[in-house]
């Protein structure tokens, strides 16, 4: 293997993991955001009160992506597996 490969399956192994990862992330900080402006527009002080619409956002984010996600998971899988004989031999 040559450094340009590790490096190129590095580079790859990052931009999967950030497409994993961002959909849930953003959907968790948008409701917290929107949930930490109603609580300042009511003066709710309840540290809690974030963790069920975060938690549902979430969930809802994971039902509505969760094919894409699998789809661009799998793929790089496949990828990353029918490449092991180039970069052994």
């Amino acid at each position: 293997m040559t450094p340009e490969s590790v490096l190129s399956l590095a580079q790859q192994a990052l931009q999967v993991t950030l497409m994993m990862a961002a959909p849930p992330l953003l959907a968790a900080l948008l409701t917290g955001l929107l949930v930490s402006v109603f609580q300042a527009a009511t003066q709710i002080n309840e540290m809690t009160l974030s963790f069920i619409p975060k938690l549902l956002a979430i969930f809802i984010v994971l039902v509505l992506f969760g094919p894409w996600m699998l789809g661009v998971l799998l793929d790089y899988i496949r990828q990353l597996l029918t490449g092991i004989p180039g970069m052994i031999g």
